[in-house]
Formats: structure tokens, C-alpha cells, sequence
């Protein structure tokens, strides 16, 4: 009990302290997008450092999933004009 209510303190600490360095940077917040950009880059670029997964390959397989992605949306987009 007694720790579940330190890792809710704990959790709700480093949440209010994330909040407070994007008002500092430059005085502007970062909208969501440019958040969680930011947030997969430090975790992939902590994993590759770790070993734990190849960056080259995982930007590779990004790469391609995007492309993937937008050619799926152009065709539903012609779809839908058809």
C-alpha cells in the first residue's frame, strides 16, 4: 500500500516537472507532436545505445512503413473522389 502511493507521488512529481521544462524552453510549449517526436527519439536512440535494437535497421523499417502508410492513404483518398 504504503508504496503505491509513493509511486503515484513519484509519478505525478515527474509529471508536473516535465510540464514545467517545456514552459522553459525558450518560453514556448512544444505542441503533442513535437513532444512525442522528441520522446521516440530519446527512447530509440537509448535502446540503440543499449544494444537492445539496431538503429539503421529500425529507421530502415520506419522508412518504409511510412511510405507504406501514405500510399495506402492516397489510394483511399482516390477511392473515396472515384
Amino acid at each position: 500500500m504504503i508504496n503505491n502511493s509513493v509511486k503515484k507521488e513519484k509519478s505525478h512529481s515527474q509529471d508536473k516537472n516535465f510540464s514545467s521544462y517545456k514552459k522553459v524552453i525558450k518560453g514556448k510549449e512544444l505542441d503533442q507532436i513535437e513532444e512525442l517526436s522528441i520522446k521516440i527519439d530519446l527512447l530509440v536512440e537509448l535502446l540503440s545505445e543499449k544494444g537492445i535494437i539496431n538503429k539503421k535497421g529500425y529507421t530502415n523499417n520506419l522508412m518504409m512503413r511510412l511510405h507504406q502508410t501514405s500510399k495506402a492513404k492516397t489510394f483511399e483518398e482516390m477511392e473515396e473522389e472515384i
